[in-house]
């Protein structure tokens, strides 16, 4: 009998009780944190309009509406400038979605702001096959967009077509192509795969990954197919409900495939070509704010998160505020344990790094998470720390899968809270522009 399975249920059992405080946020104000006093801040802008939205996905995203995407990359550049106001730095910019790509003279102009508050010089932008445009290309890297990251998830088509994806942005040969005529433009070029699909084989996941390999792009981000406990019945109505079981073969085979093909790990799920750079800002940076509907924000080891009402978002704005309406200060322990998961996600923990931001209580407090990792084979001791073997890269997988997961149940409980949010928000409109008593009795039509 193989005891794979059972280790890496009790392995992801252990990682849920020791992180079951993650999420546990409660209502703030909504002012602009405190600065970080150690360590780097990237920033993170959440833009979520999407053409078509797929069954499986859980981020916060709603259907494109040009005005209503007006309006909120206007509410968006106010928030990022009290950011600016309050001294912030930030070593980079990610711009995720939904698909930033979909108002792209609003995108070129929050980037543009970004460059000149804040002086970052690396930008990543999230976009789709569909905009994968000669002249919208040329335009965002003269706006300095230095990594474009593509949501493929398949070159399929029945993959695609379960996911709803074919209508709105192509087959995959088309998609391919997209690609290959976008190789060399932008430093880096990052192609987005989900493996472990419900009705996808070993097979059709072999030949994702070798059309890859063909296309000149320099780095794949692949991600264990993930959704939130309410995406699930849209997930097997569309789709199907995937496979746990196959979870090792996949990731087995992707790191077999792509190292063969002259690409190395990053992450515990990006390759990159020759092993240089990374697309996971969460494990290198410090700090990270997150701006925009539906954003995560980690400053000095306090979790945030925005508005997921973009009414209310726009109101928060207007008032003076930021996006933020939760927070959740982590105790001493959970932010070693959070240090902890993102660091050997990123492939390795430095001792150094560990001592200059926690001191060695995180030795004393992590020992036994440290000893299990080795003791498992899942790290090594190197003369700087410890680096995550092959056997850890597949651990690590499950459990920042499993974290998102926790991050995916708490976006399903926003998603309630934003619908009592727009209708307060409604209201609050509404009462700010109704006539008053007098007004109304002599207006035209009154009475």
């Amino acid at each position: 009998m193989d005891a794979t399975p059972l280790l890496d249920s009790v392995l992801l059992g252990l990682f849920r009780f020791r992180t079951r405080g993650f999420m546990r946020m409660t209502e703030c104000d909504g002012t602009v944190p405190p600065r970080p006093r150690t360590g780097g801040t990237y920033l993170y802008v959440h833009i979520p309009f999407c053409e078509a939205l797929c069954p499986f996905c859980s981020f916060h995203r709603v259907l494109h509406c040009r005005p209503q995407a007006k309006r909120y990359f206007a509410a968006l550049r106010r928030e990022l400038e009290l950011y600016h106001q309050a001294g912030f730095k930030f070593s980079g910019v990610y711009f995720g979605g939904g698909t930033p790509t979909v108002e792209p003279e609003e995108l070129l102009e929050t980037i543009a702001q970004v460059r000149a508050d804040f002086g970052v010089r690396e930008i990543s932008v999230e976009t789709n096959p569909h905009d994968l445009r000669a002249p919208l290309l040329a335009q965002l890297r003269a706006g300095g967009v230095t990594r474009l990251s593509v949501g493929v998830q398949s070159f399929d088509d029945t993959l695609l077509r379960e996911m709803g994806r074919i209508e709105k942005y192509g087959t995959g040969f088309e998609t391919a192509e997209r690609i290959r005529a976008a190789a060399g433009m932008f430093p880096t070029l990052n192609v987005d795969l989900i493996f472990n699909q419900p009705h996808q084989t070993l097979a059709s996941l072999e030949r994702d990954l070798e059309i890859f390999r063909g296309l000149g792009a320099g780095q794949v981000s692949c991600y264990p197919l993930m959704t939130s406990p309410s995406g699930l019945a849209r997930l097997a109505g569309a789709m199907g409900v995937p496979d746990r079981r196959r979870l090792r073969q996949f990731y087995q085979t992707i790191g077999r495939r792509l190292t063969a093909g002259g690409f190395a790990p990053t992450s515990a799920w990006c390759f990159t070509r020759h092993g240089e750079g990374s697309d996971e800002y969460i494990a290198t940076a410090d700090n990270y704010v997150g701006a925009g509907s539906g954003a995560f924000s980690y400053l000095g080891g306090t979790l945030y998160s925005t508005s997921f009402s973009l009414p209310a978002y726009e109101q928060r704005i207007a008032r003076g505020l930021t996006g933020i309406v939760t927070r959740h200060e982590l105790g001493d322990t959970d932010r070693m344990r959070y240090a902890l998961l993102v660091r050997l996600f990123g492939l390795g923990l430095d001792r150094d790094w560990a001592l200059r931001h926690h001191g060695p209580k995180f030795f004393r407090r992590l020992w036994g998470e440290l000893l299990t990792l080795k003791l498992l084979g899942a790290t090594t001791c190197t003369a700087h720390g410890w680096q995550l073997t092959e056997k850890g890269r597949y651990w690590l997988m499950l459990m920042m899968a499993e974290f998102f997961q926790s991050v995916n149940a708490y976006r399903d409980a926003m998603r309630v809270h934003a619908a009592a949010e727009q209708v307060a928000a409604e209201t609050a409109r509404v009462s700010a522009t109704a006539p008053g008593p007098v007004q109304a009795a002599t207006s035209p039509g009154g009475g």
